[in-house]
């Protein structure tokens, strides 16, 4: 039986190609999938209102919503490896669906908070998406396939801001009240994700050469005792943790930055809520481009310098990255901090497309695996950033809560609000420290002779 060889070039109009159907089933079930996890952030305000939340719980919701999806993201890159991504990202959406549509009929905050968590879940999509592109192309363009679809995946987490409130005008043209309108707007993301779970099992294949069950059926790949040997290989490697924390660095942090974000700009300059959330949509949709640059370059300096130059082009858009954030917190003019907040866009999202240029030749046995740990230092970037905020955010604004009453509503309301700003403001200035320093201790990934020579040996005759 022939073997069909990895695209090496990313035709994206070409449909006959299963590289190319591939890539854009599994962008768009990791767009819906990213659209319903941030699903109920544009109407938080009416949440908080409806069930009742406290600032504290408000806070836990945010970070329970990352913090299912380390234990998923750990759990599905192996399944990958063993059932192969069509059949994982099928149950992964239908099973996903179901948090979503009952976070539209929650009724306490505890149940919120329960909903929120398993929601969570569906942020493995990333890995399933960086594992069935990383196994259709071929080394000299793998990391620009990779991060364009992670990219225009990860635009489901801007487009929501504007997406479910048009979705909630529409129920409401129905005749559905206006404080019910979040609820029908996440069963409506929840019946779309279900739908968009049957269109991967019914149009995608696993591999190139056909699905994981008959390719194993005869013989043409691994059985399961390789499939765990290939695993433990992968957990055994610094370098893949070293990803995980490289991940944590730049995936989690803009989650983390751009989830606290909104209130920071009110906070801190003024701004008015949806000029405020406009900003934060319009850095999000930059993954349009910007995650693409990133495995892009990833993959020029790779072609150019082997693996190692792979690794040097992550560290170096690292660096700018904590810069360009650390700046931003030290910025007191809007206009200047607004040129470090695009600069941080920028790098953060680049920074994410160079990490998975290096990703798939950590090791081949176990791509799956190595996905779903360095995927999962993403949302564990973004819980460890996230409690940070929390720690310092809370405590100072109960300090000027308790230092400001009796001075009235107003003057309550304006302490909290300053004691928030620098509180958060600090709290991004030693994420941006913490990032110059991954990206020092990023340098020491490296790679064998035979790796280098491995991946070279299938480059070099494309280049001629």
């Amino acid at each position: 039986m022939n073997t069909i060889a990895k695209a090496t070039k990313l035709e994206l109009l070409n449909f006959k190609s299963i590289p190319t159907r591939t890539f854009w089933i599994t962008s768009l079930a990791f767009f819906m999938c990213f659209f319903a996890w941030f699903g109920i952030v544009p109407f938080m305000p009416q949440v908080v209102k409806d069930l009742g939340l406290s600032p504290e719980q408000k806070w836990n919701s945010i970070i329970l919503a990352v913090t299912g999806t380390v234990f998923a993201r750990l759990l599905i890159g192996k399944l990958c490896d063993k059932y192969g991504p069509r059949l994982c990202y099928t149950w992964l959406l239908v099973l996903g669906s179901i948090p979503v549509i009952l976070l539209g009929l929650v009724q306490t905050p505890t149940q919120f908070l329960i909903c929120r968590l398993f929601v969570g879940f569906i942020g493995a999509s990333f890995v399933i998406t960086q594992f069935h592109t990383s196994i259709m192309y071929a080394p000299n363009i793998v990391g620009t396939a990779n991060a364009t679809s992670a990219g225009w995946g990860n635009l489901g987490g801007g487009a929501n801001r504007l997406g479910m409130p048009l979705i909630a005008a529409g129920v409401m043209a129905f005749g559905v009240a206006e404080n019910m309108a979040w609820r029908y707007s996440m069963i409506v993301a929840g019946i779309v994700c279900f739908l968009m779970g049957l269109v991967y099992f019914f149009f995608t294949k696993d591999t190139l050469n056909g699905n994981y069950k008959k390719l194993k059926a005869s013989g043409r790949m691994p059985k399961t005792k390789k499939d765990e040997e290939g695993f433990m290989t992968a957990v055994k490697d610094y370098r893949v943790w070293l990803l995980f924390v490289i991940y944590g660095a730049c995936f989690g942090m803009e989650l983390t930055v751009y989830g606290t974000m909104d209130d920071y700009l009110q906070n801190t300059f003024q701004l008015e809520r949806i000029t405020a959330g406009n900003l934060v949509a319009s850095f999000a949709l930059m993954n349009i481009f910007a995650r693409t640059l990133g495995g892009f370059f990833g993959d020029r300096f790779g072609n150019k310098k082997g693996l190692r130059g792979r690794v040097l082009f992550m560290s170096a858009i690292l660096a700018i990255e904590g810069i360009m954030l650390a700046s931003f917190a030290s910025s007191s003019e809007f206009i200047v901090g607004f040129i470090f907040l695009i600069g941080f866009s920028l790098t953060v999202q680049m920074a994410e497309g160079a990490t998975f240029a290096v990703v798939p030749f950590i090791n081949k046995k176990a791509i799956g695996s190595i996905s779903g740990i360095v995927g999962a230092g993403g949302n564990a970037g973004a819980f460890i950033a996230a409690m940070v905020l929390k720690s310092k955010s809370a405590g100072a604004e109960k300090l000027a809560i308790k230092a400001s009453e009796g001075l009235g509503v107003d003057a309550v309301q304006l302490a909290q609000s300053e004691a928030a700003s620098s509180a958060v403001s600090s709290g991004y200035f030693i994420i941006g420290l913490f990032v110059i320093l991954v990206s020092i201790a990023a340098l020491s990934i490296r790679f064998s002779t035979e790796e280098e020579n491995a991946v070279l040996d299938k480059v070099k005759p494309k280049m001629i």
